[in-house]
């Protein structure tokens, strides 16, 4: 699997490099996903026998992916923005403006990354498992924590370039 052009320069910040890797990362996953899904669903079709326990995967493994995809998104400055009453701005008060908004982000993320500790704390803690595979459940929550974690350290690092080289 090949990353991003942008991704392999030199020049690129060494934050969008790594969340590039972990996207990637999270990209593959997602490919499996889809493969364990195909398989299943061609299983149930032509054996009447899907693969055993397939959406308690399925259903950990994208949300590993999803988290996996934000903090790519955030360093690439991927999400989605409204700047209608901004546009007339300087690009020194939109820099301003987009930067606050990243530490808000970056602080909400830091809130779900303190939740998503916490669960996998209990998770462990209780040994909380699937209901169908009895797969523990705290790998995949700690790992999302991580990955939120991640997240929130991007949102602040995009913050800083902004304010540091406004547009």
């Amino acid at each position: 699997m090949t990353l991003p052009e942008t991704a392999q320069s030199a020049n690129v910040p060494l934050i969008e490099r790594l969340t590039a890797r972990v996207a990637a990362l999270g990209g593959a996953l997602a490919l499996a996903i889809a493969g364990l899904v195909v398989v299943s669903v061609l299983g149930r079709w032509l054996f009447s026998s899907p693969v055993e326990g397939d959406f308690e995967s399925v259903k950990m493994a994208t949300a590993i992916a999803v988290f996996a995809y934000l903090p790519y998104t955030q360093a690439r400055r991927g999400n989605i923005m409204v700047d209608t009453f901004t546009s007339r701005l300087s690009a020194r008060t939109q820099a301003r403006l987009d930067a606050g908004w990243d530490l808000a982000y970056a602080a909400f993320m830091a809130l779900c990354c303190w939740g998503l500790v916490g669960g996998a704390r209990d998770a462990f803690r209780t040994g909380e498992t699937t209901m169908q595979l009895q797969l523990a459940v705290w790998p995949a929550i700690a790992l999302c924590s991580a990955l939120c974690l991640l997240l929130t350290i991007t949102a602040v690092l995009t913050a800083w370039r902004r304010l540091a080289r406004p547009a």
